[in-house]
């Protein structure tokens, strides 16, 4: 009796949709996480060039005077 049940489970497939979406998301996931640790240092500087051009400028005057040109860094 607990043969034919082992054998039942064994042979049952409808699972198997669920391991395909588990395995596709994980790739994903994966995925998002190369294309983060590729592009974060791009943003971080970015980010620091454009915090240092909002502090450098005085909102109480042209804020176009003197405004830093930003230029692609290595």
């Amino acid at each position: 009796m607990a043969l034919s049940h082992i054998n039942t489970f064994l042979s049952n497939e409808s699972g198997a949709v669920t391991v395909d979406w588990v395995v596709l998301t994980a790739a994903l996931v994966g995925l998002g996480l190369a294309v983060m640790s590729v592009v974060s240092g791009g943003v971080e500087n970015l980010s620091t060039d454009i915090g240092q051009g909002l502090t450098d400028t005085d909102p109480l005057t042209d804020p176009f005077v003197g405004n830093t040109t930003f230029t692609e860094s290595e």
